[in-house]
């Protein structure tokens, strides 16, 4: 146990206009709570921030007094990087101002804001940029590791849209990093995570979308999934940007347009959005419909807000997560087969495999101009243990690793950071390929202590 001088402690309480707590305290259990159940961690302290004069007073606390500093935006990192152990936790969920600027196109958002704080205030003037696809997780993360969703065939990755932020750094300082100020910070938070300093506003370039697209589900038998598959990949080329379909493989939840006996089958889903004009997305979606004979779907149009929740109830904070990734140029054969032997043997209700379509704009890109450098990326691949007894831990990792491994001769060899669990972090440098010695640099600038690790960790040049 770290031990800090309840005078220090008392000293940063007067300090703050936030709120710091400790074990025993009556909310601290909730506040050390986060989506992964899996992550049980004891912080000594979480300052709960109001605003970015207390990130900087946290940010020199923990280096004044040596103690291990997590960063906490929306708490959905699946490897837990948002508590550590006897360290100091800045929690930044409640700073979730986002502020809209309709005529310049212009979203301003405090680090605690979630996707669904952001739609519901972007969507009030038909504004949207690419964002995740559930609406809990929170946006400083998902922006920070590159982001990506519905809209990134479109207009790219998230970071792609990202066009300033006020950082604090290790040093205490508070810095605007831009295309012209920082330049070198700016472009390493563009994908290199939490390791450069916490984010106390992002300036996000939005779009017109919606308020109404048209998507939706498209449900087949698990029989029909391989010629299914081979038929999603032949029709990639030819879709539209506004359109991304992404593939679910997992056991049919009881969903009200399915039959009942359809429900605990497993099945391959795609799940679609079209964000061109409404009434072209019928003949959009059609192609998609004929990939197989439905036993359900679920399309029409719907508020672009309702869609990025659509996913919500099977993502609830709570249940126990274990993920594995890969980046895919394609889907092979040998992919294919190797896919359905996994989901022949699924281990719980909730563990899913799923390919997240990208490309179009997202490759277009140099891989040099973000910190993010997977621009070859057509489908971000993930493994999707889920499940809620701690007994099932060791069962329902091993089959995500079984996956994940088999699947290996068929990937890119490079992974999306935010997809990397507690343990991957022997994968950060693939994760950054031909950046990570220029992110390596950044790093030794800007936090040379490594005072920001509890993160996929850039370590500083020794």
């Amino acid at each position: 146990m770290v031990n800090v001088s309840s005078s220090a402690t008392d000293e940063l309480k007067s300090a703050i206009r936030g709120q710091l707590l400790q074990p025993g305290d009556a909310s601290y259990d909730q506040a050390r709570s986060i989506w992964n159940a899996m992550i049980d961690r004891r912080p000594a302290l979480i300052l709960r921030c109001a605003g970015a004069a207390d990130v900087r007073y946290g940010v020199a606390f923990a280096r004044d007094n040596n103690l291990p500093l997590a960063i906490r935006g929306g708490g959905h990192n699946i490897g837990g990087s948002a508590l550590c152990d006897d360290g100091l936790v800045l929690d930044l969920s409640s700073m979730k101002s986002v502020r809209i600027d309709p005529q310049a196109r212009r979203a301003y958002v405090e680090p605690g804001a979630t996707l669904h704080d952001f739609d519901h205030e972007a969507q009030a003037f038909g504004l949207a940029t690419p964002l995740g696809i559930n609406s809990t997780t929170g946006v400083a993360g998902l922006t920070l590791g590159g982001g990506f969703g519905w809209l990134s065939r479109k207009y790219g990755m998230t970071v792609d849209n990202l066009l300033s932020a006020d950082v604090v750094t290790a040093n205490g300082e508070l810095v605007r990093a831009s295309a012209d100020s920082h330049e070198d910070l700016f472009w390493a938070i563009r994908g290199g995570g939490g390791n450069f300093g916490v984010v106390t506003s992002f300036e996000f370039q939005l779009h017109p979308i919606g308020p109404l697209v048209y998507g939706g589900l498209v449900v087949l038998p698990i029989a029909q999934a391989k010629e299914a598959l081979v038929k999603y990949r032949a029709a990639h080329a030819g879709m539209p940007e506004e359109l991304s379909v992404w593939a679910v493989l997992r056991l049919a939840p009881p969903l009200p347009f399915l039959p009942p006996e359809v429900h605990g089958t497993p099945v391959i889903v795609f799940a679609m959005c079209y964000s061109g004009p409404v009434d072209d997305g019928p003949s959009v979606v059609e192609a998609v419909r004929g990939f197989g004979t439905p036993v359900g779907e679920h399309l029409g149009p719907m508020p672009y807000a309702m869609w990025q929740q659509a996913f919500d109830p099977l993502l609830a904070p709570g249940a126990r997560n274990y993920w594995k990734s890969h980046n895919l140029g394609g889907i092979d054969d040998g992919l294919i087969d190797a896919l359905l032997s996994s989901i022949g043997n699924l281990p719980t209700p909730q563990c899913e495999i799923f390919f997240g379509q990208i490309g179009a704009q997202t490759q277009r890109v140099p891989v040099a101009a973000t910190a993010y450098p997977s621009r070859d990326t057509q489908y971000a691949m993930n493994v999707h243990g889920r499940w809620d007894d701690a007994a099932d831990d060791e069962r329902c990792i091993a089959w995500s690793r079984a996956f994940f491994d088999a699947a290996a001769p068929f990937s890119l060899g490079s992974v999306y950071v935010n997809f990397m669990t507690q343990e991957e972090g022997g994968r950060v440098a693939e994760a950054y390929g031909p950046n990570y010695e220029r992110l390596v640099a950044v790093k030794s600038r800007y936090d040379p202590h490594n005072l920001f690790r509890h993160n996929q960790n850039i370590r500083p040049a020794a």
